[in-house]
């Protein structure tokens, strides 16, 4: 029901309720079996045991499982054992993860269990926010937590901050009127409560129209219970992989096998050949590289202020098409700062940042002293003494007690070196009125230290300037005429087109020793002295972060419950916006259908005025539109959006325990700018993946063509299954790891985001892995048969120069995997894990070898001295032919 549309007397009526008596206890307890308790519903849970077993189903999983049953088959039972603790140490780790990220509804449920007092019997009483029902009477004091949705039905002085709700950074100022307007977002219903949202200033009392999930709060509640959590493009594309290769390994398996027993080959023997087939084609290390590399991912992004939640998230940032973006306190300091100061026809400017009391004025881009300026002083002082904020300073930074508009006005005449505390040795408060949203303005009297007195009045512009008889002109007073209006109105529009919002100031000296009773009195017949505008400034460092994620392809878009106005000159500040861009409101973004919103969304840079169900549905247009879609939020509000984005990231100071639980991304310090850092290490991670795939799978077809070169040349094979396995553990394993810590080359924020249909083997990257793979099995079987023509009798040592030949031509490969382009392109020094990697790795098959103990193990022997040139050149020809190529092709 529209119950800000409904007088006092129909709001009683509907809810059967008393205003003056509240409800009875017995009442009360029978709407509580109607209505419920006032708590968020949990919604089902899966139990442990079956979300542990759901880690199972992921097709890398099974890849692993595969290669396990390969390893027992060939009684190789360390590696399965090795691999069966991979399997269960990755599925911990997405089972804790899981089991977190359900920890949002409950910090949700936390959030909303205030105490409360309620009108019981006639008489005030605090009882627990969970016990409320509709039609309870409650009331609330700055620093109360509203528990739950009430229109409010008193207001002295009563703003609310709904930022957690709405997304608006100012305080709503509270009214008891009806508001005639059906389709009002929650931050324009003045005169209605919301569960969870905080009292800032005055008190009120309300009326409880709803509890639990009816609340706005508890719809929000269910967004994030319904929302799905989305698979990361690595998730898709590793399951690919996943399929690929068990097909692979199967029919391998099969067509080996079928050779032999058509060639008459014993069956036994092939089924052996057909397995060892089998884990040639499985890289079992892939998995565990690829947590590995994403592990060490999250550790660099932890110092670059970015935490991640969910691994596969790290990887997800890369790719990245669009980053839907918050605006208070992510793109802006959510500290409301004087930038613009006019009167009489004169503006200053003002710099500094959020609550530190240093900066500097301007006049026409010159430093001025704000205290030569006699009427720049006066605006300043007078703003500073009618005002109830207080700036502390805690451990070197400066926080706000108060009133966010009232704290920036303090600090601007901190900026200009003045005090509250010295000012209150030259001025005495006489009397209050206090700030009320019917008159719109607060008043003082103030006596100075000669005895003369003053009004001081602040409040907004329109109306000061409709009780002002004169306006301060310089040093002089001018009667307040139409060209003077006209004059003050420009002034107004001028500052509101640049997004700020305006307090006005003014002052009358009236005779020492009189007595005002009330503010009718004290606020008529003003002089006018002058405007203060005032914004929730962007942090500096945004712009340019905004910037590179354009040139990467990126597209911000900023999502907000704040006003048109404010938001278009932000985000055109920011470099979000221009002249040209598309700006949707709210309301108008409720009469769309996701079908409508999809054709206009890519065109759109600011939605402005939104609720969080608008949240959710521009973050599933932008997907159904094929984007990878960062959604970033501190607020309660933003969390359902964030759970279904991509990739949520929640602030990590100003951000809620709802919006954190929710995310897959938290930054430490609340900065976009971190994102960017984000994005670098993501899409390198990426790069890095994709070559430790090419050097694995490149190297795993030399491993399963060298086998059936040699059946189809009705060959011994080459290679036994134990030195396969070693390979494919061991020697391809450390080249591997290393390779994940490349780092990104200078172009990885001038390229545009993936494709997130783009495939594994995309870019090339498939032809790469089959014609280096050729290479490796060419140079190998080659290798081969020359050492077995050359003693047929000690098949043996042909093996072994066979083995170290896979080994070398794989290593020298590996260098070529830095680079899309050959290995020439790239300082082979620029990675020394890498070095170090391969070097370690040539040491442990050399021991192979020459260990007289692991010989017998391996079915190895020593490798003759003669022999090492041809197993050297023949295993850096894959590599030096294509940089061959490479530089040819250059050239023409």
């Amino acid at each position: 029901m529209n119950y800000h549309e409904m007088n006092e007397k129909e709001v009683e009526r509907t809810l059967n309720t008393d205003f003056s008596a509240g409800l009875t206890n017995e009442d009360a307890s029978k709407r509580r079996k109607q209505f419920g308790k006032n708590e968020l519903d949990e919604g089902e849970k899966q139990s442990a045991l079956l979300l542990f077993f759901s880690q199972f189903k992921d097709f890398m999983v099974l890849v692993l499982l595969a290669a396990t049953l390969i390893s027992g088959l060939l009684g190789e039972y360390i590696d399965a054992i090795a691999i069966i603790a991979i399997i269960i140490l990755n599925s911990f780790l997405g089972f804790f993860q899981e089991r977190r990220a359900e920890k949002s509804l409950s910090a949700l449920k936390e959030l909303s269990q205030p105490q409360v007092q309620a009108l019981r019997d006639g008489e005030w009483v605090k009882i627990l926010s969970k016990e409320l029902v509709p039609g309870d009477i409650i009331k609330f004091v700055s620093g109360d937590r509203i528990g739950a949705d009430v229109r409010i039905i008193e207001s002295r002085s009563l703003e609310v901050e709904e930022s957690a709700l709405t997304g608006e950074s100012v305080p709503v100022q509270k009214t008891v009127s009806p508001i005639q307007n059906a389709n009002l977002t929650l931050g324009d219903m003045e005169n209605m409560g919301f569960m969870g949202t905080m009292v800032s200033r005055g008190s009120g009392v309300g009326v409880v129209i709803a509890t639990g999930m009816k609340t706005a709060m508890g719809q929000i509640a269910d967004l994030l219970q319904n929302a799905e959590s989305q698979t990361t493009p690595l998730q898709r594309r590793l399951e690919q992989l996943g399929k690929i290769l068990i097909v692979t390994a199967l029919l391998l398996t099969v067509l080996v096998v079928a050779i032999g027993v058509i060639r008459g080959n014993d069956l036994y023997e092939m089924v052996l050949a057909g397995v060892s087939l089998a884990v040639a084609a499985i890289p079992e290390g892939l998995p565990a590289i690829v947590t590995i590399a994403l592990s060490l991912g999250v550790q660099k992004m932890i110092r670059k202020n970015a935490v991640v939640r969910k691994l596969p998230a790290v990887e997800t940032l890369g790719c990245a098409s669009v980053i839907c973006s918050d605006k208070t306190g992510t793109l802006t300091q959510n500290k409301m700062t004087v930038t613009k100061v006019w009167s009489g026809g004169k503006i200053w400017t003002v710099d500094g940042i959020g609550y530190e009391p240093q900066g500097k004025y301007y006049e026409d881009n010159e430093i001025i002293d704000p205290r030569k300026d006699k009427v720049l002083q006066q605006l300043l002082t007078f703003g500073m003494l009618c005002n109830h904020a207080e700036i502390l300073q805690k451990d070197d930074e400066f926080v706000l007690n108060g009133d966010p508009t009232e704290g920036a006005m303090l600090v601007a005449g901190m900026k200009a070196g003045f005090t509250r505390k010295q000012l209150l040795t030259q001025f005495e408060i006489v009397n209050e009125f206090p700030f009320d949203s019917t008159r719109k303005m607060m008043s003082i009297v103030v006596k100075d230290s000669s005895g003369r007195q003053f009004i001081v009045t602040k409040g907004a512009p329109d109306v000061l300037a409709g009780k002002s008889s004169s306006i301060l002109m310089g040093n002089k007073t001018q009667a307040y005429g139409k060209d003077v209006k006209n004059m003050v109105q420009e002034a107004i529009n001028g500052l509101a087109s640049q997004a700020l919002r305006t307090i006005a100031i003014g002052f009358k000296e009236i005779s020492p020793n009189t007595l005002i009773l009330h503010e009718q009195e004290a606020e008529k017949d003003l002089t006018f002295i002058g405007l203060q505008g005032i914004i929730d400034p962007p942090r500096p460092e945004v712009k340019q972060a905004v910037k590179e994620c354009k040139e990467a392809g990126i597209k911000t878009v900023m999502i907000t419950g704040d006003h048109v106005i404010t938001a278009k000159a932000i985000a055109t500040e920011l470099g979000i916006a221009n002249k040209r861009s598309k700006v949707l409101e709210g309301k108008d973004l409720a009469k769309m259908n996701l079908k409508e919103l999809e054709e206009v969304v890519d065109e759109v840079s600011v939605f402005a005025r939104v609720s969080p169900e608008h949240k959710l549905k521009i973050v599933q247009a932008f997907q159904n539109r094929g984007h990878i879609v960062a959604m970033t939020g501190d607020g309660v509000n933003d969390a359902p959006a964030i759970k279904t984005a991509d990739i949520g990231i929640a602030m990590g100071i100003t951000g809620t325990d709802v919006a954190k639980e929710a995310s897959s991304l938290v930054l430490m310090d609340d900065n976009f700018a971190s994102i960017k850092a984000a994005i670098i290490e993501g899409r390198n991670i990426y790069e890095n993946i994709r070559k430790f795939i090419r050097y694995l799978l490149a190297s795993n077809v030399g491993e399963i063509l060298v086998m059936l070169f040699a059946m189809l040349l009705a060959l011994p094979l080459p290679l036994v299954p134990i030195q396969i396995l070693w390979v494919n553990l061991v020697t391809d394993g450390l080249p591997a790891m290393a390779l994940g810590l490349d780092r990104p080359e200078d172009n990885v924020m001038k390229r545009h985001p993936r494709n997130p249909s783009e495939g594994v083997f995309a870019r090339g990257l498939g032809w790469k892995v089959i014609s280096r793979g050729i290479l490796i099995g060419l140079a190998t079987i080659l290798a081969f048969m020359f050492a077995y023509d050359n003693n047929p009798e000690n098949l043996q040592y042909a093996q072994t120069v066979a083995f170290i030949t896979l080994v070398l031509a794989q290593l020298i490969h590996v260098f070529d995997c830095r680079s899309e382009k050959s290995i020439l392109s790239r300082n082979p020094f620029g990675n020394m894990y890498l070095v170090w990697a391969v070097i370690s790795s040539l040491v442990l098959a050399l021991i192979v070898i020459y260990v007289p103990f692991l010989q017998e193990i391996f079915h190895t022997v020593p490798i003759l001295a003669k022999d090492w040139p041809m197993i050297i050149g023949l295993a850096s020809v894959p590599t030096f032919l294509l940089a061959g190529s490479f530089l040819l092709s250059k050239s023409k």
